[in-house]
């Protein structure tokens, strides 16, 4: 991992296109893709990638993903502010499933809360273990 002031380095357009063409992608072209925090550990969110966000994602360093509700691509932060800084770049042992080592500003959910796993299994209670940062309508304006 690196530190908050490194950026990962930007690889070039050749590999990018030989890095996707090795993921394996569901029948809808997509590819999960985990959101953690580069220096904590911290699970902040799940989403979809395909090939295009990806390569935005590597050539930018900012993380872009695919939004399945809107069919386009969901730069992190366009609405919100509360962007993802790509900080290291991983995939599984099967090409299926992508982690990406972020540096978060603020809330990664929705919800405005800071991970987007925030409900817990306790016994028999499902529990909600965090509160918002942030109020939903604040965050987006709405």
């Amino acid at each position: 991992m690196t530190d908050s002031t490194t950026q990962a380095a930007i690889p070039n357009d050749t590999f990018i296109e030989q890095f996707i063409a090795q993921l394996t992608f569901n029948e809808d072209g997509l590819i999960p893709a985990i959101a953690q925090q580069h220096d904590t550990g911290e699970v902040l969110m799940m989403a979809w990638m395909n090939s295009t966000s990806i390569a935005e994602t590597l050539k930018n360093n900012r993380v872009c993903y695919w939004s399945r509700s809107r069919q386009s691509l969901w730069r992190k932060g366009e609405s919100s502010g509360q962007v993802q800084l790509l900080k290291g770049f991983r995939i599984d042992c099967d090409a299926d499933t992508l982690l990406l080592e972020v540096d978060q500003t603020g809330p990664a959910c929705h919800t405005g809360r800071r991970s987007c796993f925030y409900r817990v299994v306790e016994g028999n209670e499902l529990i909600t273990d965090s509160e918002p940062l942030i109020d939903p309508k604040t965050l987006y304006g709405k």
